[in-house]
């Protein structure tokens, strides 16, 4: 039985607030704002950082760095729906014992099946003993995939991912971090390159991560906790919603939602879910435009989301994939598009009419965004197919 009806404009006014795209919302805080989204897409580095400076009060690149890096409050991790995201310990911790667990059996097994292949005859001695070694190497200092093959040619046989034409060649020892990655031992961290890179040193977790991430979390509480995270700061959504976001069965996602004691409420075309002391009205939310980057997490958090991007729309900012690229928002809703071109500037393709007061905030943003990145040139790897008539 539904509670009370959230129609499309108070859905959107509760994006603006938690999201922190309104200008009362930005914060310098890195971290908090990693949180409000629950985390970040890092897919394509680039993302981490324009979503970050989106939606500071004072964006600097420096700051994300330092979250990143030198205070290590923030970390990357493959979790929902096999991605790679950066959030914060707490919630990387619930997303890996949620997500990431299931994620390392596929990985582990596939690691083994190739090296059985290639003649190890025990494949699980192997990694384990594989695993201590790389351990003991990354206990002086990160280093790249390519100086740890280097240091410890035992590890680096050739393998061969996958069957058939899917199979792909690769050094067992790269192959061995990314597992060892998703079992949580090792973390990315700083890059090879600028904050654009993304080809990451390898750090050991537990002493870029106190404590570590694998903390033992029971899968269930973990699916929880982390649907109350998601809820809080997506809510309204629908089961369908959770349940893509995640990557999880539609039976975890009945019983997380279940666990939480979430409450039915009614949507403008659907039945959608909040925490049950999220029932309450919010104010509307003051006037606002933002340029968010490819896979921002604001564009990727609804499956269903025609409450805050029309059809044609969609069809020019989001690729066969689903893969979201940049977007620009103005009031809750995707109405353009906007690139770098290789001069450093930014150019907006608006899809839809805002007016010319909104189009000059829009204007005002680019012009901020461009001066903010001075001579930085990225390209993106996820781009919108309306793009190509941007360059």
């Amino acid at each position: 039985m539904t509670t009370r009806r959230i129609d499309a404009p108070e859905r959107r006014a509760r994006l603006a607030a938690r999201h922190r795209l309104v200008p009362s919302r930005r914060t310098d805080d890195v971290t908090a704002i990693a949180d409000d989204l629950v985390a970040l897409h890092s897919s394509d580095p680039v993302t981490v950082y324009l979503s970050v400076l989106a939606r500071m009060a004072n964006p600097t690149l420096a700051a994300v760095e330092k979250a990143l890096y030198d205070d290590r409050t923030l970390i990357r991790h493959h979790a929902m729906r096999r991605t790679l995201w950066v959030g914060g310990h707490e919630t990387v911790r619930l997303a890996h014992a949620a997500a990431t667990v299931d994620l390392h059996r596929v990985q582990y097994r596939m690691l083994a099946t190739a090296l059985s292949g290639a003649g190890v005859a025990d494949p699980d001695e192997w990694i384990a003993a594989g695993r201590t070694t790389v351990l003991d190497a990354l206990a002086d200092a990160p280093t790249t995939a390519r100086d740890l093959g280097k240091r410890l040619p035992e590890l680096a046989l050739p393998l061969m991912i996958g069957t058939g034409r899917q199979a792909t060649p690769m050094a067992a020892h790269t192959r061995l971090l990314l597992v060892l990655g998703f079992a949580g031992d090792v973390v990315r961290a700083r890059p090879t390159g600028t904050w654009i890179n993304g080809q990451y040193r390898w750090a050991a977790a537990e002493g870029w991560v106190p404590g570590g991430i694998d903390v033992g979390l029971d899968k269930r509480d973990a699916a929880a906790g982390l649907a109350r995270l998601w809820l809080r700061s997506f809510g309204p959504g629908t089961r369908a919603d959770l349940q893509w976001w995640a990557g999880w069965t539609a039976t975890t996602t009945t019983r997380a939602l279940g666990d939480v004691g979430a409450a039915e409420v009614e949507l403008d075309d659907a039945v959608g879910f909040v925490l049950p002391d999220d029932l309450g009205p919010i104010d509307a939310a003051e006037p606002w435009v933002a340029l968010l980057p490819g896979l921002d997490p604001t564009t990727m958090g609804w499956k269903q989301r025609s409450w805050y991007l029309d059809p044609e729309v969609a069809a020019a900012v989001f690729d066969r994939n689903g893969n979201g690229g940049p977007t620009v928002w103005v009031d809750g809703r995707i109405v353009g598009s906007w690139v770098q071109r290789r001069d450093g500037t930014i150019a907006v393709r608006l899809l839809t009419d805002v007016g010319a007061e909104r189009r000059d905030e829009i204007d005002r943003a680019a012009t901020g965004l461009q001066e903010l990145l001075g001579d930085v040139r990225f390209s993106v790897r996820f781009p919108a197919p309306v793009q190509a008539t941007l360059l």
